[in-house]
Parts: C-alpha cells; sequence; structure tokens
C-alpha cells in the first residue's frame, strides 16, 4: 500500500497560482502513475493531470491544458500539479492517486488515494 498527503491548496484570486505537492510513502517502489484528480461541491471527481512514474509521459483533462503542469521528483516520492491562470471553476478539493499497476489507461484503475487539499479561486 502507498500512503499519500497533499499539501499546498488555499484560497486564491483568479488568475493566480498554486503549486500542489503529493509525498508519496510506503511501498512506493511499485508505482506505476501518479494523478490529480478534483471534486467540486455537488459534482463528481474528475480527472486532472496523471504523469508516468518512471518514463515522465503525462495526460492532463482538457480543461487545464496549458493552465496546469504535473511533475514529479522520484527522489523524493513527490509529485506536484502546478496550476497557472485559476478559474472559479477550479474550485474543488484537489486528491492526489497513485497506481500500482500497469494499465491503458490514465484515468482509471487508482489503488490509493490521498484525503485531498482545498482550492479556492475567487472571482
Amino acid at each position: 500500500q502507498v500512503q499519500l498527503v497533499e499539501s499546498g491548496g488555499g484560497l486564491v484570486q483568479a488568475g493566480g497560482s498554486l503549486r500542489l505537492s503529493c509525498a508519496a510513502s510506503g511501498r512506493t517502489f511499485g508505482i506505476y502513475v501518479m494523478a490529480w484528480f478534483r471534486q467540486a461541491p455537488g459534482k463528481e471527481r474528475e480527472f486532472v493531470y496523471a504523469i508516468d512514474w518512471n518514463g515522465g509521459n503525462s495526460y492532463s483533462a482538457n480543461s487545464v491544458k496549458g493552465r496546469f503542469t504535473i511533475s514529479r521528483d522520484n527522489a523524493k516520492n513527490t509529485v506536484y500539479l502546478q496550476m497557472n491562470s485559476l478559474k472559479p471553476e477550479d474550485t474543488a478539493v484537489y486528491y492526489c492517486a497513485a497506481r500500482r499497476s500497469r494499465g491503458s489507461s490514465w484515468i482509471y484503475g487508482y489503488d490509493d488515494w490521498g484525503q485531498g487539499t482545498q482550492v479556492t479561486v475567487s472571482s
């Protein structure tokens, strides 16, 4: 099992930036993909961005293309989500997830989840 702890959320004005961090511990050697999801009030959880833990390939949702960037630091077992040009509709709880198996989908099949960090973007 992998334990995930997110940090970096907060309140920011529209157009501003935040960087989220997700620190992984436990059986991190088994991680294949790490991702960020988000859930806004009254809405279902949605995929945001994912990164291959070893190769560095990544995939994002269309809604964040050109504004968000994902990166990883394998030495620190940490994945980051740099969020720029934030919009009020980005307001949500952001969750980090890890997948411990190979697969063809960037969006499904995640095994471990963090507790989430709140991001609020004011207009």
